[in-house]
């Protein structure tokens, strides 16, 4: 099997409050970025990635992954002013591809049997994302005061990769951006459209990089990983 992925990686990470994309932050001596272009890069099934990034930053991109032999990045395009338009530049350059994947720049600690399974569903149903299961009780709160407590035995939270046949997700944006209907995520859209996303559990190790909080996890989890390798 195989398939190729688009890596949105425009945003400015305001949250994370470090003067730059949060891209370019150090784990381990390397940019965030690199460590989530090695998954793919080492995963015999990804075939090209596509980075979308800021249109100041396209060519700081490129030389990363030529000096951290990223040789499967194919395409560095700009990005848009939203999450959605990146992702839809970054579609826009496939073909032929049956299967795409989106996965969030900062998020380097997805496992690669979890992207398999993704893979092997999506060529199958069409759609589907990796999330986890809601630890903590959810309250929904208007004005400061409780209105609703959710049954949390319903409630996921929803992680990328996010894997789809490719003319499924073309489509979805596609009509999405003539309606003018922005999602909160690629599923939404699809969703949006009718159709059904599947939900795989991954981990809770797939965490998002987006407040200085997460840097500190992210670091703890890289030292966890190295240890159990040696």
């Amino acid at each position: 099997m195989k398939y190729s992925v688009v890596i949105p990686a425009a945003g400015q990470g305001k949250r994370m409050k470090a003067g730059r994309n949060k891209q370019f932050l150090e784990l381990a001596g390397k940019p965030l970025i690199v460590h989530t272009l090695r998954l793919f890069e080492n995963d015999l099934w990804c075939q090209k990635i596509i980075v979308v990034a800021n249109k100041t930053e396209c060519q700081m991109m490129w030389n990363l992954a030529k000096e951290n032999g990223i040789g499967k990045v194919t395409s560095v395009v700009q990005g848009g002013s939203e999450r959605q338009q990146s992702v839809k530049n970054g579609i826009d350059l496939l073909e032929d591809e049956q299967i795409v994947l989106v996965h969030d720049g900062a998020r380097p600690f997805i496992s690669v049997n979890v992207i398999h399974r993704l893979v092997e569903i999506a060529e199958e149903k069409g759609a589907v994302t990796a999330a986890v299961p809601v630890k903590d009780t959810i309250k929904r709160v208007k004005k400061g005061k409780v209105v609703e407590t959710l049954n949390r035995d319903e409630l996921w939270q929803i992680q990328t990769p996010q894997a789809f046949q490719l003319s499924l997700l073309q489509e979805a944006h596609k009509r999405a951006e003539e309606a003018e209907m922005v999602g909160t995520d690629d599923a939404s859209l699809v969703e949006w459209l009718g159709h059904e996303v599947a939900v795989i559990e991954a981990d809770y190790q797939n965490i998002k990089l987006t407040t200085p909080d997460d840097v500190l996890l992210a670091e703890a989890i890289y030292k966890k990983r190295e240890l159990g390798k040696s």
